[in-house]
């Protein structure tokens, strides 16, 4: 399906803002993380727990808002989401054991997660082929704002007020967003394409995706590429500001130049797909995941400065967007009739092994090395699932 340039875009700006509720949720409070350990009085792996509970909810509400999706529509499941957001992350900023703030952050990234399912899903609802994908890499133009923005802000209210206090201003944003999604999305999931049956029949079509091979090898070659990606996330603000000795802001714009790779590596890549195939695309971007993260571990193991660490960091997260943007396409591109579970499975695949990465790079106190090592071997296992379970599709054409 193809509609005109202009409500594209109108359907990419609400879309690609409700997708970086995920990043958001993360990326906010990130120059606060040391903070946030020492006012709980925790260690480093602790205060990253926080992040590991945020990425198991984003994974499972994956699994709840897909399926529902599929049966009710999506734009009620969103709604109910973007609530459950709004009131996990006033949970989060009164929060005041450790204890207390990880069950908030799982709530919050179980209301978080609705945005990031039902984006893909809407996005499958009105394209296939590589119009998908062009509006994918629409959808990370967008919401490459977020990982971008948004520890430039978190860096500048961190001089303005604690933690807690970032987590407010995210409870706001939620308003807004609940406000944009009543007003600006429309239903794209007709009635009489909805599963029929039961809600359980609903998350019966989640089995029939997982078994689908091809869908779950690009799946796979996804969710690894990303859980390296939140191994940075996760031990950056640490390597950063306490290795490398940068001060919050400044962590903040490194990691927002990081930002742009994505927006620019995701664009280049769509604009590259017509002409090459989305699966050479995705082959390219691997090779270069591969040299960057070598790269990467190399400096961690040498103690480089810090220029050599951040060229070699800065090119592998930018992979991150090529393989994204193309290994994404490829799975939904057969997942036509069961977009939100489909949806659900690469959104639960990719916050859950997110999860566990996180917590390895805090091992024995997060460094240079550890870091590295972690993006290196997450790396890898994407290019052993593309390898061996992965399939070449014939042609992009006959993919529906």
């Amino acid at each position: 399906m193809s509609i005109t340039h202009t409500p594209r875009m109108a359907l990419a700006i609400p879309l690609g803002l409700m997708a970086g509720l995920g990043p958001l949720c993360i990326d906010l409070y990130l120059p606060a993380l040391p903070q946030l350990a020492n006012d709980l009085a925790v260690p480093t792996a602790s205060a990253q727990l926080s992040l590991t509970a945020g990425l198991l909810g984003l994974g499972l509400g994956q699994l709840l808002f897909g399926p529902l999706s599929d049966k009710y529509g999506r734009n009620k499941p969103l709604l109910i989401s973007l609530c459950i957001l709004f009131l996990a992350s006033i949970a989060c900023a009164f929060a005041h054991t450790l204890p207390q703030l990880l069950t908030a952050r799982l709530f919050q990234g179980l209301g978080g997660a609705g945005g990031a399912v039902l984006s893909r899903a809407v996005a499958r609802d009105r394209f296939s082929g590589h119009e998908l994908t062009r509006f994918f890499a629409m959808l990370m133009l967008v919401n490459g704002l977020a990982p971008i923005l948004a520890p430039i802000i978190g860096g500048l209210l961190t001089s303005y007020m604690s933690w807690r206090g970032i987590f407010i201003v995210l409870a706001g944003i939620t308003v807004v967003l609940i406000i944009l999604a009543k007003t600006k999305i429309e239903e794209s999931l007709v009635p009489e394409k909805r599963s029929q049956g039961s809600v359980f029949t609903a998350w019966k079509l989640l089995i029939d995706v997982v078994r689908h091979r091809p869908f779950m090898g690009f799946c796979l070659t996804q969710g690894f590429m990303m859980s390296g990606m939140f191994a940075y996330i996760g031990a950056s603000p640490f390597v950063l500001q306490e290795t490398y000795g940068l001060s919050p802001q400044s962590f903040s714009f490194c990691f927002a130049l990081n930002g742009v790779g994505l927006i620019l590596a995701s664009q280049i890549s769509s604009r590259l797909c017509p002409k090459f195939g989305e699966y050479a695309i995705l082959r390219c971007g691997l090779v270069i995941a591969f040299i960057a993260s070598s790269c990467l571990l190399i400096s961690g193991l040498l103690h480089a400065s810090l220029t050599t660490f951040l060229v070699a960091l800065f090119f592998s997260i930018a992979s991150n967007a090529i393989i994204s943007t193309t290994a994404s396409s490829l799975a939904m591109q057969s997942q036509g009739h069961r977009a939100g579970s489909a949806s659900a499975v690469i959104g639960v695949t990719m916050f859950t092994l997110g999860s566990i990465a996180i917590p390895i790079t805090g091992l024995g106190g997060s460094s240079a090395l550890a870091m590295g090592a972690t993006i290196f071997g997450c790396f890898m296992l994407a290019i052993v699932m593309f390898l061996f379970v992965a399939k070449k599709p014939v042609t992009n054409a006959k993919q529906h």
